[in-house]
C-alpha cells in the first residue's frame, strides 16, 4: 500500500472514530476467516500475551539529583503489555524506568513513575486506565506515555472502535493538564511465529491502525512516535537479541530500543529538548504536512514524531512530522525508599 493509499485509509478510520462510524475493520476481516488455522498455529506458537509477571517499576528515579525545591516530575505508563513491561525480568529493564531514568537526567530533576498498563489490554480498556491515572486532582502526571494496539489487531476490535477510544483517553488527559506521547501500534508482521499470508495481512492491520491512531492522537493534542518498525527491520535482523524468550515481548535490548525513540519527544513535550532541534531539518525529510499523510509516512519508519503544527489547511489539519535523533537510556531501579506501598 502506497504511502497515499494509506493516508485515505487513515483519515477515514478517523473520521469514523470522530463522528461514530465503527463499521470500518482492518486489512480486510472478511479474508480472516480463511486464516483461522494460521491463526490458530501462531497463538499457540505465541502464546496469547497475557501470562508472566510484570515487574514493578513505579517509584522515584533520580532521587539524588537536586530539586531547588520543585517537586519530582510525574510519569505514567499506560496501555498493553508493551507499555507495562512484560517479558523482562527486571524493573529497571521495563520502557517505565527507561523513561522515568533518561527524562531525570535530561531535565536533572526526579522523576515518579507510575505505570496502570495491563498486559492483553486493549484501547478498550483506555477509560478505565485513565479514570485511575486522574483519580486524585492534586497528582496529575506531567507526562503519560501510552503504547497500545497490537491486541486490537489480535482480537480484531474495528479499527473506528479502537481510534476512538485513544483520541478519547488523550483528550480526558490533555484536558487535565498532562501532555501525551503515544507509541502507535507496532508491527505484527514481524513476530517470528507468524507465516504468511498472515504475516502480511498483520503488517497491513498495524500499519493502517498505527497511522489511524496518529490522527486521532494529533487532533487531540498528543504526539505520536511510530514504533512499527522498531518491532520491524530491527527487531527482524536479532530476533533473539530483540525478542524476549517467548518470541513476542520484546527483551531487555529491544525495550531499551523503544526506550530510546520516545524519550526524545517526551522531553520535547515538556519543553526539554533544545530550540533549535525543535524547527524541521530538511535534511532528515522533517516538515510540515496534511496530518493523514504524515500519519502514513510515521507508520512506515521507526521512531518518526508527529505532532499537532497548524489547526487548519488545504486538506485539514496539518501537523509537524520529526525524524528525532536517538537518545540512549541507562537501566535504572527504583529507589527502594521511593517504593509505593
Amino acid at each position: 500500500m502506497t504511502s497515499m493509499s494509506r493516508a485515505r485509509v487513515a483519515r477515514r478510520i478517523a473520521a469514523g472514530a470522530a463522528y461514530g462510524g465503527g463499521g470500518i475493520g482492518l486489512a480486510g476481516a472478511a479474508t480472516v476467516g480463511l486464516l483461522l488455522a494460521e491463526v490458530q498455529l501462531a497463538r499457540r506458537r505465541v502464546g496469547n500475551g497475557t501470562s508472566g509477571r510484570v515487574p514493578n517499576a513505579e517509584g522515584l528515579y533520580g532521587g539524588t539529583l537536586p530539586t531547588s525545591g520543585e517537586p519530582p516530575l510525574r510519569l505514567a505508563m499506560l496501555g498493553d503489555s508493551t507499555a507495562a513491561g512484560q517479558g523482562v525480568h527486571r524493573a529497571g529493564q521495563t520502557p517505565g524506568a527507561l523513561l522515568a531514568s533518561g527524562l531525570a537526567a535530561v531535565a536533572e530533576r526526579p522523576v515518579r513513575l507510575r505505570s496502570v498498563a495491563v498486559p492483553g489490554a486493549c484501547s478498550d480498556d483506555l477509560d478505565r486506565q485513565v479514570a485511575l491515572v486522574l483519580a486524585d486532582p492534586d497528582r496529575v502526571p506531567d507526562i503519560c506515555v501510552i503504547m497500545i494496539g497490537a491486541n486490537d489487531v489480535t482480537h480484531r476490535m474495528p479499527a473506528t472502535r479502537s481510534v476512538r477510544h485513544l483520541a478519547g483517553a488523550v483528550r480526558r488527559l490533555r484536558t487535565a493538564g498532562a501532555e501525551v506521547v503515544v507509541g502507535t501500534c507496532p508491527d505484527l508482521g514481524t513476530i517470528e511465529p507468524v507465516r504468511q499470508p498472515l504475516r502480511w495481512l498483520a503488517r497491513r492491520a498495524s500499519r493502517q491502525l498505527a497511522a489511524a491512531q496518529t490522527i486521532g492522537v494529533v487532533e487531540q493534542g498528543g504526539r505520536t512516535v511510530s514504533l512499527g518498525d522498531l518491532l520491524g527491520p530491527e527487531f527482524a535482523e536479532n530476533p533473539r537479541e530483540l525478542f524476549g524468550p517467548d518470541s513476542y515481548h520484546p527483551s531487555a535490548e529491544g525495550y531499551a530500543t523503544a526506550a530510546m525513540a520516545v524519550l526524545p519527544t517526551v522531553c520535547a513535550a515538556l519543553g526539554l529538548w533544545p530550540a533549535e532541534e525543535e524547527r524541521p531539518d530538511a535534511l532528515r525529510r522533517e516538515g510540515f504536512l496534511p496530518v493523514a499523510r504524515a500519519a502514513a509516512e510515521a507508520a512506515s519508519e521507526a521512531g518518526t514524531e508527529v505532532a499537532a503544527a497548524m489547526p487548519t489547511g488545504p486538506r485539514g489539519p496539518w501537523a509537524l512530522l520529526k525524524r528525532r535523533r536517538r537518545r540512549r537510556v541507562a537501566e535504572a531501579e527504583p529507589e527502594p525508599s521511593a517504593q509505593p506501598s
